[in-house]
């Protein structure tokens, strides 16, 4: 194993992940809860603990709050310690918006004091918004091995989603000659995966060179690749970016899969349920006489009543009598009350769906969202944490409930598809 001491790691936290529409009206995006009581980040997080490392700086920008009590000390992932650290940083700002961070290598400019203060051979920088595992002990050796300056974490895509992703061309070691970032006409299927290990003195060398260059994938890494010894690391297994609407909604769906790639147990992902604690107070879910569960996850203090086919509940929802939820996310305390139907829809924490409404109605899935075509065009609609949908209301697909709204917000017990409230 690569000594942890030797090794800093970077944590970027800090997108809008404006994509995830209701979700980050409140949070960042690594704080988004997902698997039932594990979060975004806690995959991450969990991958640096799991492999012995034990240095770490979370970059904050957008909406802290609920990720910095999430991290808290560090200590669920054993980041307690003389050696061990979590040190949160959020953008030095000044007196202007242009402080905040611009991207991704702007934001590890900007705490280049942090990395000089905890002196390590190299610097491995992560996303807090994948969920995957990787063994980042492996991932350090193959760098020291290929004595890479930069080392990218690599993975088969296919040609049709490659234009999401920088990608890279390499030679016959392993060793990336050319880059081209969200190529609309692919020449490759090579993805990178968003996780570098760069020598600590080269990273910090590049970044003083010019303060203008501000994003790894556009900027620094073509500058590397030109000049130096750049190499791809392999990575075969799941990961998925969850910063979209259909993807949050895939990567939850593939948990349910008799064969599922994705195993938060296996995997040794720790979430943090001292953070809230709620959490740890919760009873065993409870499932009453004459419900039925098929293919989904069920969390603590579940009460089911109703049916719940191929979903993914969090602690603490309620699902009345006669009531169904079928392929959806319902996250923490959401009610369902006698009645209600939730399809193929989104729920944030706190929802309330009235007595026989239905969320989610439609034999297709119809027109994209108005306001947000981009976010909500596969049918999936999403109601807003703590908005609570009137007895008898009908909503569409593709719809969208922000939070809050109560029974006096609802223009009419029918919402079309594709309108917002």
């Amino acid at each position: 194993m690569i000594h942890g001491d030797n090794t800093l790691v970077l944590l970027l936290a800090g997108g809008v992940g404006s994509r995830l529409n209701v979700l980050v009206q409140s949070r960042a995006k690594p704080a988004v809860p997902f698997a039932g009581f594990y979060r975004i980040i806690d995959f991450s997080l969990s991958n640096v603990m799991n492999s012995g490392l034990t240095q770490v700086g979370v970059l904050t920008q957008y909406k802290p709050l609920s990720l910095m009590r999430h991290l808290g000390t560090g200590e669920a992932w054993d980041f307690t310690g003389r050696t061990r650290g979590v040190t949160i940083l959020p953008p030095r700002t000044g007196f202007q918006d242009s402080d905040w961070y611009k991207g991704t290598a702007d934001a590890v400019r900007q705490n280049i004091d942090f990395i000089r203060a905890h002196p390590a051979r190299e610097t491995v920088i992560l996303s807090g918004d994948h969920i995957y595992r990787m063994d980042l002990d492996d991932l350090l050796r193959f760098h020291r091995r290929k004595e890479a300056q930069v080392t990218i974490a690599m993975m088969v895509v296919p040609l049709s989603e490659i234009y999401q992703f920088g990608a890279g061309i390499t030679n016959s070691e392993g060793r990336i000659v050319e880059w081209e970032e969200k190529p609309k006409v692919p020449r490759t299927d090579l993805a990178s995966m968003g996780i570098y290990v760069f020598d600590t003195e080269y990273l910090l060398r590049l970044l003083e060179e010019d303060r203008e260059e501000v994003d790894f994938g556009m900027h620094l890494i073509p500058k590397a690749i030109e000049r130096d010894n750049v190499f791809a690391y392999p990575f075969h297994g799941y990961w998925r970016d969850v910063g979209t609407v259909q993807a949050y909604w895939e990567a939850n769906m593939d948990l349910l899969k008799a064969d599922s790639e994705i195993s938060p147990q296996a995997w040794g992902i720790r979430p943090n349920p001292y953070a809230d604690r709620l959490e740890v107070d919760r009873c065993p879910a409870r499932f009453i006489e004459g419900c039925v569960v098929e293919g989904s996850m069920i969390s603590a203090g579940c009460v089911i009543e109703g049916k719940v086919v191929n979903s993914v509940l969090s602690p603490g929802v309620r699902v009345g009598k006669n009531a169904l939820v079928r392929d959806s996310i319902i996250l923490h305390d959401c009610v369902l009350e006698e009645g209600a139907v939730v399809d193929l829809a989104i729920l944030d924490k706190r929802v309330q769906i009235g007595r026989g409404a239905v969320v989610g109605q439609g034999e297709d899935k119809g027109m994209p969202n108005k306001a947000c075509p981009k976010h909500l065009y596969t049918g999936l609609t999403m109601i807003g944490k703590e908005a609570e949908v009137p007895p008898q209301t009908v909503i569409g697909r593709n719809c969208v409930v922000t939070p809050s709204r109560k029974a006096g917000d609802f223009p009419s017990l029918v919402i079309a598809t594709g309108e917002t409230i």
